[in-house]
């Protein structure tokens, strides 16, 4: 059987998958967590954050195809990919870690700037190990069903990470934080470095573990100018930059706002009870079984004082916690038992567009509760996660398929160039969808201080970010699905023919 066609084992699939679950270690961080921690940490306001995170976006633009050119390009007997992952594993945590450390500076101006250069510089890092391993994610087989099958592993490693950074993150801060609350810069920052240490291994595992097995024609000579010409004529690629684009604007706006929104607009004094009903509510002083133990451990557990009363902060923060906890097993399962499945038999296309627009409807829907309604809140967010599921792992495999769409229409392959240009829509969403959360807070009056009752105006501004806008940007992304042009039975024949021309070369 041809090497390109073979089964790939389990062990390489989810060696590989270890991979993306480093990346998800730094991107829901970036997701969720950095516009909270450039207006409550560093005390910007949050469209000076906004604009922090847009400035990267221009660098990317150059960063980005230079990452993919230049994997490409790379003849190692390790393949082109795969040298990057490993190459950049280290530098590119470090950088995760000063993005997230406080240097101390008073003025607000040089706390911008230092700001935008660790973020210029992580996002940088960024690219030059995601280009390359999310290429050699399509590279290693041809085989349709293979490939959908790695990209379902990897994002179930994908969705691990998510949970732990979502469900951890605010309780270890607080945990490891000297006693300021939530936003403490050391609890940042040496929960930052367990995640750094963590996600360095699991690239090098990464790197070491997956195979090349695709390789563009041996008598394809590197034309960079054709190669992008063919890019952006390629209506498949540019379906996919605009999906991928607007998928990534609403995943940050939305992640970014509901730390707002559970901080500010639910109410605290109602979360709190409804924790108390999940039994993540301890007396003070009170003996606790192992299990108890465990999650106390990580700051999972409230704390009901002699008086009756839990802290705000600790509903706030294990509150939250436990919605983006739920929301990340619901989507763990989604992946797990319905992204295969559903793309195998109705395609990957008509999965993608059922489910996103589903998405959007949940999200918008988050306008809806009151602010005592938890029930409501949490429901929404699982019904949300399930209908998002399927398209998780369904991107990537759908990038991949461009790729060979690209091979099939100019028979020219260009792999990291590919995937470059869909790593720069990914960032780009990053950046613009927390500056328009940053926009909106900022227009809306938001004041960044968690001892002020925001008003009226800006708890609006909070629940439009958390719901409406959102909505509508995962609904442009539905309409680009429309104009993807490779059907199921298109990438059977177009795997076929490219099988074909392999094997005459």
């Amino acid at each position: 059987m041809d090497k390109i066609l073979e089964k790939v084992p389990l062990g390489e699939k989810i060696g590989y998958s270890l991979g993306d679950a480093a990346a998800n270690l730094v991107f829901q961080m970036m997701m969720i967590y950095q516009l909270k921690f450039y207006t409550d940490v560093f005390g910007l306001e949050g469209a000076v954050a906004g604009t922090v995170l847009l400035v990267a976006r221009i660098v990317d633009a150059f960063v980005d195809p230079t990452a993919g050119i230049l994997s490409d390009k790379t003849q190692t007997k390790w393949g082109k990919f795969r040298p990057w992952v490993i190459w950049t594993a280290l530098p590119f945590m470090v950088f995760y870690v000063l993005a997230f450390y406080n240097p101390g500076i008073e003025n607000k101006g040089l706390v911008a700037i230092y700001a935008g250069i660790s973020y210029v510089l992580l996002m940088s890092l960024y690219s030059f190990n995601n280009t390359p391993y999310s290429s050699l994610g399509g590279v290693m087989t041809a085989d349709i069903k293979e490939r959908t099958s790695i990209t379902s592993i990897r994002f179930v490693a994908a969705t691990v990470a998510q949970f732990v950074v979502q469900g951890l993150t605010l309780p270890l801060v607080h945990k490891f934080g000297r006693g300021s609350g939530a936003d403490d810069a050391q609890g940042w920052l040496t929960t930052i470095t367990i995640f750094a240490l963590v996600g360095f291994v699991f690239l090098i595992i990464a790197g070491f573990s997956a195979k090349e097995r695709i390789a563009p024609p041996a008598s394809q000579k590197m034309d960079i100018k054709n190669d992008i010409k063919g890019l952006f004529a390629d209506v498949s690629w540019r379906s996919m930059f605009v999906l991928t684009l607007f998928v990534f604007i609403t995943l940050a706006m939305w992640g970014s706002a509901m730390c707002y929104y559970f901080q500010h607009y639910v109410d605290l004094q109602s979360l709190g009870l409804f924790l108390d009903k999940l039994g993540l509510v301890k007396d003070e002083g009170a003996v606790l079984g192992v299990g108890m133990q465990i999650l106390d451990s990580f700051s999972l557990l409230a704390t009901r004082a002699t008086d009756g009363t839990i802290s705000p902060l600790e509903a706030y923060s294990i509150g939250l916690s436990v919605f983006n906890m739920a929301g990340a097993i619901v989507q763990l399962i989604g992946v797990m038992t319905l992204s295969e499945f559903l793309a195998n038999r109705y395609g990957k296309k008509s999965t993608f567009i059922v489910c996103l627009a589903l998405t959007a409807l949940f999200t918008a829907a988050f306008i809806l509760p009151s602010k005592d309604d938890i029930g409501l809140i949490f429901i929404l967010g699982i019904l949300k996660s399930l209908a998002y599921a399927p398209t998780v792992p369904l991107l990537w495999a759908m990038i991949a398929d461009v790729a060979d769409h690209m091979e099939y229409v100019s028979h020219r392959r260009a792999t990291g160039l590919c995937f470059s240009g869909v790593v720069f829509a990914l960032k780009a969403g990053l950046g613009v969808g927390g500056a328009i959360a940053g926009v909106i807070l900022s227009a809306f009056g938001y004041v960044n201080d968690i001892q002020i009752t925001q008003s009226a105006e800006s708890l609006l501004g909070i629940r439009l970010a958390s719901s409406v806008v959102p909505g509508i940007c995962f609904g442009i992304g539905v309409v680009a699905l429309f104009f993807y042009p490779i059907s199921k039975a298109l990438n059977e024949k177009m795997q076929a023919e490219l099988v074909k021309r392999r094997a005459e070369e």
